[in-house]
């Protein structure tokens, strides 16, 4: 038996609608200590982890693992009937091919909605993701870096992120010409939302397809920062947190120059 009981039901809706236009299927994991997913999207250049920790629940209960395959539109419309100030309640049998989602408003005891949904057969293998150490790691506010994406994005395909000890800079070209931003390092101790953190092990710099960027940033209504790591041999990582409860990871390998095509 699962049940898990979201006071912040915002928080799931913001979730699945991050990610539901860059995965369309994926299967969610839930064990004794959190809510899981892990999935590629249909070109096999990004992934995306999710962790909702047990203890970000009000309620949380998880007698043996369980794997739900969903599809994420479908998912996002039924979680289109909760209200933002919603209570949402998850629900499956162990053996069950349905989960259940409970809406509940803490301000009208009388109206609660139930929907049943079907689950999915899907065959994925989780990937062991190794903790590394990597080249250079920049936090910022979440605001400025989705504004340099969708703007970026009139301009061309591809953004050059670069870290040396001067700061940060994003860089894109295209047929109308190029252009690049730059961030130096600022610490704000009033507001450390509105902070440039930069650490750099040694200078990087790695192509990216915008398009995936532009896609990620749609995590930023979770998080008034995000944290992008860098390291030449290795896929780049977007990160926001979610609260205190967990986090959403995007992975995205780097553009070489033969896949300028292909990405």
């Amino acid at each position: 038996m699962m049940e898990l009981r979201l006071v912040q039901g915002s928080l799931l809706k913001k979730v699945i609608e991050s990610i539901k236009d860059l995965v369309t299927d994926a299967k969610f994991d839930c064990t004794s200590t959190g809510f899981s997913l892990q999935a590629m999207d249909s070109s096999h250049v990004a992934l995306v982890a999710l962790l909702l920790r047990a203890e970000g629940f009000e309620h949380y209960r998880c007698d043996r693992n369980i794997s739900m395959g969903m599809n994420l539109g479908n998912l996002s419309t039924v979680l289109k009937g909760a209200d933002n100030d919603d209570i949402i309640t998850l629900r499956a049998d162990d053996d069950g091919d349905t989960v259940t989602f409970m809406f509940e408003n803490p301000t009208d005891e009388d109206r609660i909605t139930d929907f049943e949904m079907k689950l999915m057969d899907i065959d994925s293998e989780h990937l062991g993701i190794p903790e590394v150490e990597y080249d250079a790691i920049v936090r910022m506010p979440s605001a400025e870096f989705t504004k340099i994406c969708k703007y970026f994005c009139s301009f061309g395909d591809t953004v050059v992120i670069s870290v040396t000890k001067e700061g940060v800079k994003f860089s894109t070209s295209g047929d109308m010409g190029t252009g690049d931003r730059r961030y130096k390092q600022k610490n704000t101790v009033d507001k450390p939302e509105e902070a440039t953190i930069i650490e750099m092990n040694k200078p990087v710099s790695l192509s990216f397809g915008l398009r995936y960027m532009n896609s990620f940033t749609k995590a930023s209504s979770l998080s008034n920062t995000v944290t992008i790591s860098l390291s030449s041999e290795l896929p780049g990582l977007v990160e926001y947190k979610i609260a205190e409860m967990g986090y959403i990871r995007f992975y995205l390998a780097p553009k070489m120059i033969e896949d300028d095509e292909r990405v």
